[in-house]
């Protein structure tokens, strides 16, 4: 009776131990969460091969106003501007914020998508609850879920039927067997054949093993979230959670494997492994459990979208309680950009610039480090923001709701022999085309057709610029050519400038945008600043003075 009552006296202290345990990571992580609200992740990785799956294996992608192109998105260095925004608790909610930065939906999306930001933006309490419920799904693994959505479902073998027959013919031995037990000698070599086919399978299982036990964590979760008042009344149908839980059965036997963590779980296993190999359970299951999924895609990725559109609204509400300054966007039919105080918000103390463009496209000139790239990206940046998180880093911002394309970073293909030029027609070849859209589009360009010479690089940007300056589309272009101001100015385009200065034989950057162009010539003025040879300088002056004036 003594062994009894240490028996039951450790199995409590374990579990009291346990507990206080549980306790405390919970208290240290709303601590951790209270302390890090409105800040960005700090000794983060990023893993952007498995945050970006979600967004690149979407099977909803035809579905979309717009898809940020993978050349803008590096254009414009979206992720790292998504390490910057990104403040979300779970995997699947980080999964899916990338997705939304790179997709623009409806305003009528976006503005839901507001009110949930600004219901966590007011209701701390609300929003502690839901980070603390979202982190349970914030493992390495939670990455997978993504699978069962988008991967295309394994086919089944043709000779499934044979395998039913094993199952059957199993059962009918045993019960003979009771009767006349030679029989049950029959069940080995069956028992052997079963196992080649169910070890076959194991490799398809492996595959899915982690991903089903994210979706049974996932539903629990989504359970937990749709128990708030607030969340429910946001979410006007949250059926998917009932339809998802009909399969869940399934999804934990696939997944229990997953869940024995010792040795004593391991003789469990053994002989439930042995059992569902003599009946052919596992497979049975397991093709049952992908005619469930694919049945149940739609609602899974409603289920995914759900705790992703929870989690996204909490980090872009801990992304407005930073410093920043920040407005929420207008949106407007005409063609149309107007900006004050427009920032870049990756660029610390970054300079603040307006703009008012209407009816009119931009070509911007200035000097290598005046700001000229770096303005077009930022209006570029802050479009995309604006219509897939409705926020802005200026005072006020009014555009389209417009499709963004670009052409900015481009290098030579060593691997299939493109040059330069070639690579850049190609890309330009595309915003022409998209140029045919009715729907309004932002050309964003940086020195285009720089792989070429002078003559033909201006005589075919001015072609091309004017012919993308067309419907309501807007183009926002940089470049060194003074040539083209006086060419596109004919073909409705606005003319601004960056400058520099020299002082004290130093050179100034203000990064303020000016209007009109580029009068100032300081190139070689800087030749001279940093100690070229007198000759090199005098030359450059006299070819200057005499072929230039």
């Amino acid at each position: 009776m003594n062994w009894f009552l240490g028996i039951i006296a450790v199995l409590v202290l374990i579990f009291l131990i346990n507990n206080y345990y549980r306790k405390k990571r919970f208290k240290d992580l709303k601590v951790t969460l209270q302390k890090n609200w409105g800040k960005q992740k700090e000794n983060e990785y990023f893993n952007f091969y498995v945050i970006k799956q979600y967004f690149e294996n979407n099977f909803r992608k035809n579905q979309f106003y717009h898809q940020i192109s993978e050349r803008t998105s590096v254009d414009l260095d979206i992720d790292e501007l998504f390490k910057f925004i990104d403040r979300t608790s779970s995997k699947i909610g980080q999964q899916y914020l990338y997705f939304k930065i790179r997709t623009i939906e409806t305003i009528e999306k976006l503005k839901k998508f507001e009110s949930l930001t600004n219901l966590f933006l007011n209701n701390g309490k609300l929003r502690l609850n839901c980070q603390l419920v979202l982190s349970k799904l914030n493992t390495q693994n939670s990455y997978d879920l993504e699978k069962l959505i988008n991967d295309k479902p394994i086919d089944k073998p043709s000779y499934l039927k044979y395998i039913y027959a094993s199952s059957f013919t199993s059962l009918l031995l045993i019960i003979i067997g009771f009767l006349n037990p030679i029989f049950f000698l029959f069940l080995v070599p069956l028992f052997f054949i079963n196992t080649i086919f169910h070890y076959k399978n194991k490799e398809n299982v492996t595959y899915y093993i982690s991903a089903v036990g994210q979706l049974t964590k996932a539903l629990k979760v989504s359970k937990e979230l749709s128990s708030f008042n607030e969340i429910k009344q946001h979410f006007s149908d949250l059926s998917f959670i009932k339809q998802v839980s009909k399969i869940q059965n399934k999804t934990e036997f696939v997944a229990f494997e997953n869940q024995l963590t010792n040795e004593y779980a391991l003789l469990f296993w053994l002989l439930i492994e042995l059992l569902k190999i003599q009946f052919m359970i596992e497979y049975i299951v397991f093709y049952n459990f992908i005619d469930a999924i694919s049945k149940e895609k739609e609602n899974i990725d409603k289920l995914f979208q759900f705790i992703g559109e929870i989690d996204a609204a909490i980090s872009v509400a801990s992304l407005k309680s930073d410093t920043l300054e920040y407005c929420n966007p207008k949106f407007t039919s005409e063609k149309l950009i107007y900006t004050k105080e427009i920032k870049h918000p990756l660029i610390k103390n970054c300079i603040a610039n307006d703009i008012n463009l209407s009816e009119k496209s931009l070509l911007l000139t200035g000097s290598n480090m005046s700001g000229k790239t770096t303005f077009i990206r930022t209006i570029a940046i802050n479009s995309i923001l604006a219509q897939t998180l409705n926020i802005c880093f200026a005072k006020e911002f009014v555009a389209p709701f417009i499709k963004v394309y670009s052409s900015i970073r481009i290098s030579d293909d060593l691997l299939d022999d493109t040059s330069y030029y070639l690579k850049e027609v190609l890309t330009i070849k595309e915003l022409i085309e998209a140029s045919n859209d009715e729907h309004p589009c932002l050309f964003i360009l940086d020195e285009i057709f720089k792989g070429t010479n002078t003559v033909e690089r201006i005589s075919g940007g001015k072609a091309i610029l004017s012919f993308l300056n067309k419907k309501n589309h807007i183009v926002l272009v940089s470049t060194h050519d003074i040539e083209l101001t006086d060419l596109l100015v004919k073909e409705n385009y606005e003319l601004f400038h960056f400058s520099e200065f020299i002082e004290n034989e130093q050179l100034i950057f203000d990064h303020k945008l000016k209007e009109g162009k580029l009068k100032t010539r300081n190139a070689i003025k800087i030749l001279e600043l940093y100690k070229y040879p007198t000759k090199i300088i005098a030359d450059a002056r006299k070819t200057e003075l005499n072929n230039f004036g």
